[in-house]
This record gives C-alpha cells, sequence and structure tokens, in this order.
C-alpha cells in the first residue's frame, strides 16, 4: 500500500487517487486487498476470523445495544452536499492538534485487550498508525507495556488513555511513565468508573481480564507490583471456591503465562506456582476504577504530569463547557462506542452543541458510531478537530495483523479525501455546517 509519510501535510494529499490505483493495478494479477472495504463486510469477516469471546467483547454493546446503532442513525441524519465546478486538484487533509501540524484529521482510539484480535496486539497497531502518521491513544487496558509500545514506533505521536484507578499513587506511577515514554497528552476516559452492562460477554461470562489479559499496563507498574505484593502476603479471606474444569485450567494458564513482570521467571511452571500472578488479577479488579471520582479530583492529574489533559467521555455541552472553564486541554466526546450506557445519546447529535459551547478554545475530538471517511467528513463538518476511529481497527487487526490496521487506516483516509473534494472543497478545515444537508 501507499503509506502516509508521518508529520509531512503533503503526504496526504491525493490519498484517494493513489489508494484506487494501488488497489486496481494489484488487482490486474489477482490480489485482493487484504481486509474488505465495505464496513459490514469487514465486520463479517472479523466475526468469522477471531473467537466468539473474543468478537463478542471487541464488537458488542451494553443492553439492547441501542446506544449502538442510534451512534449509526445519527449518521443517517446528515448529508453531504456537493458543489461541482470547484478546482479540486490538490486536496489537504492536515490539521493542527497539540501544537503540532498533522497530516490527517484521524485518531486511532484507545481499545483494551488487542490480543483478543492478535498476538502482536498494540505493537502491530502502534506500527501501522505510526506509518500513516496518525496519533495512537494507547490504552490503559493495553496487551503491552507503555514502553514496549513505544519502542514498536519510535518517534511516533502517541497519547496514553488513563483509567482512573482506585490507587492514585497507582494513577501517578502511569502517567510518569506515559510522559517519560513519549506520550504528547494524557486523556483522562471519565465514562468507565463502572463497567456496562454488557450483555454478549455476560451471556458467555467472559471477560478478558479475569485471564489475565488486557492488564500489562498494571502488572509493568511498580507501584501495581507492590500491591499485589502486599495482597500475596496478606492473611487469606475466606471466599467460594472455584470449580476445577478444563476451562478454569486455561485459564489458570493464561493468567501464569502474563506473570513474568510479577515473578521475574519466564517459565511457565515457575509461574503457575507462584501466587503472584493469580494475585495481580485480583488485585487489578480491586482498584481498576473507582465510582467516587468528581471533578475536584480531576485537579490532582496537574500534579502527576506537566502533558496536555483531555477528557474523554464527554456527551453534555455544559460538562464541555465546565472541562474548559476547568483548564483543561482537550474535550473528546464518546459514549464508549455504545459500550457502557443503553440508551445512552449519541454522540454524533451533541456534537453541534457542544463545539459551539468549546468555541475553538480547545481542541474537540470526537468518536461513537465513526465506520468509514464519510462518517470522518460529517463528524469534522458539525465541528470536531479530530476523529478517532475505533472497531473497524480492531476488526482489521483481527483479519490481516499490521497490514490490516494499515488498510483499515488507509481506506478511511482514502473516502474522506474523496468526500473533500466531490463536496468541492480542498482542506479538512472547510468543512463545516454549509457542507452538509440535514435530513
Amino acid at each position: 500500500m501507499s503509506n502516509v509519510a508521518p508529520n509531512d501535510p503533503a503526504a496526504a494529499r491525493g490519498i484517494s487517487r493513489r489508494t484506487q490505483s494501488d488497489i486496481y493495478r494489484a488487482g490486474i494479477s489477482g490480489a485482493l486487498p487484504a481486509v474488505p472495504i465495505d464496513a459490514q463486510k469487514l465486520d463479517a469477516a472479523a466475526e468469522a476470523a477471531l473467537t466468539k469471546e473474543a468478537y463478542a467483547y471487541i464488537a458488542g454493546g451494553a443492553g439492547g445495544e441501542a446506544t449502538m446503532r442510534a451512534n449509526r442513525a445519527a449518521f443517517d441524519r446528515w448529508q453531504v452536499w456537493p458543489r461541482p465546478l470547484h478546482d479540486v486538484a490538490t486536496r489537504d487533509l492536515s490539521v493542527e492538534f497539540l501544537g503540532r501540524t498533522r497530516p490527517t484529521p484521524l485518531l486511532l482510539a484507545p481499545l483494551g485487550v488487542m490480543e483478543l484480535a492478535h498476538p502482536e496486539a498494540d505493537l502491530a497497531v502502534a506500527r501501522a498508525a505510526a506509518s500513516a502518521g496518525v496519533p495512537y491513544a494507547i490504552s490503559n487496558q493495553a496487551s503491552f507495556p507503555m514502553e514496549r509500545i513505544a519502542q514498536a514506533a519510535p518517534g511516533a505521536a502517541r497519547l496514553f488513555q488513563l483509567y482512573w484507578s482506585a490507587s492514585d499513587e497507582l494513577n501517578a506511577s502511569l502517567l510518569g511513565r506515559a510522559e517519560a515514554s513519549g506520550c504528547e497528552a494524557i486523556v483522562v476516559t471519565l465514562d468507565t468508573h463502572l463497567l456496562g452492562w454488557r450483555t454478549r460477554d455476560l451471556d458467555l461470562a467472559y471477560l478478558p481480564f479475569t485471564r489475565g489479559m488486557g492488564i500489562a499496563q498494571y502488572t509493568s507498574d511498580p507501584v501495581f507490583q507492590q500491591l499485589v505484593k502486599d495482597r500475596a502476603s496478606a492473611p487469606a479471606a475466606g471466599g467460594d471456591a472455584v470449580k476445577v474444569t478444563p476451562k478454569t485450567i486455561a485459564a489458570g494458564v493464561s493468567i501464569a503465562r502474563k506473570g513474568a513482570a510479577l515473578t521475574g521467571s519466564r517459565s511457565l511452571r515457575d509461574n503457575l506456582r507462584s501466587p503472584l500472578p493469580r494475585t495481580a488479577v485480583e488485585t487489578f479488579l480491586d482498584v481498576f476504577s473507582t465510582p467516587r471520582l468528581t471533578w475536584d479530583d480531576l485537579a490532582n492529574a496537574r500534579e502527576w504530569t506537566s502533558l496536555p489533559i483531555i477528557l474523554k467521555g464527554i456527551v453534555h455541552p455544559d460538562d464541555a463547557e465546565r472541562a474548559v472553564d476547568a483548564g483543561l486541554d482537550g474535550v473528546w466526546i464518546s459514549n464508549h462506542g455504545g459500550r457502557q450506557i443503553d440508551r445512552s445519546v449519541p454522540t454524533l447529535d451533541v456534537l453541534p452543541e457542544i463545539a459551539e459551547k468549546v468555541a475553538g478554545r480547545v481542541p474537540v475530538v470526537f468518536d461513537s458510531g465513526v465506520r468509514g471517511g464519510a462518517d470522518a467528513a460529517i463528524a469534522l463538518a458539525l465541528g470536531a478537530d479530530l476523529v478517532a476511529l475505533g472497531r473497524p481497527y480492531a476488526y482489521g487487526l483481527g483479519i490481516a495483523g499490521e497490514a490490516g490496521v494499515r488498510e483499515v487506516i488507509r481506506n478511511v483516509l482514502a473516502e474522506l479525501d474523496i468526500t473533500l473534494g466531490l463536496a468541492g472543497l480542498t482542506s479538512a478545515g472547510e468543512l463545516d455546517r454549509d457542507a452538509l444537508r440535514a435530513v
């Protein structure tokens, strides 16, 4: 594929023409894209490639998944309004974000437990994002420590997502590591202080964290490691015995395989014998989040890091205005892709009002329901400064690893570029309400 050179705005110009040319030229010899380009076919191919547990965790939403459907339906209420007879031979997707010019307005949202999709997980995603010059928000629930992710794509633009833990000492440690590993900003996710009612996962009785998956940021952290040791040395509390079945044994092996950071041993036998890996899972489940988080607590983050702080999970205009007034550095409109609250407000419906409240004082990032470049164009026209992509790149990862993620990014940007040009516009900054028609 034709890659977009990182941090080179000119490299993003004409990406649609190059992408289509590459695909059609390869087709002459019978080569097809690594992943389906149609969003529904991409989803279906991912379902076929993944285990039922992995697909349910990545694709599923809260409750009856009405929020997921509402996120998509919100895009159907807008149409791009083409204006021909404009010179659109040269198009520029570049935007300003966190004081730097980015080649495109696309950002990869933080997705946890990507080892469910591919063994290289976040490492493959980081490399793919870097090849396109797209910032990648590293998940707090990543399958690899942030330092290893940074090593996989040195010099690439990245952010770190914080799930606010019940341990402030742990929060401070994670943010310190993020700053030291070259992250440009901290994304504090606000809407997961309680785990959503995720029916697909509940039906399968499957939560990857209980298998020791998606907790690499924690097991590699010195503060968390001490919490685990303290818990392991405490008198054992009584509890219900777990029935021993083949699945129980498989879960124990999975947890043990993740235990090297805690035991200092690469031996599976040693890690099976050690209580630390199992205790790490129990500790994680205790400290992962806190329902006591309030606006007043956010001030602590300023003491833990000098990086810009972006609040993710904003869906009410008053909360966006309060974030700006409190001196936060960005607002990320998100309902967690419909994974937290069933029948929540769809993010696109509130984007215009939030953008008006923010009034350009801080960047507005948007996610939830984005499946392609035309969706991204609509979000940008309604006031987003950047658009974050989620599930589609996870599907690409599950189907074809790093190459799959690269192609998903490429396809979204190519469609965005085509949409821009066919609308009669030459830059991402020209997208506004005049480019749209409400249905």
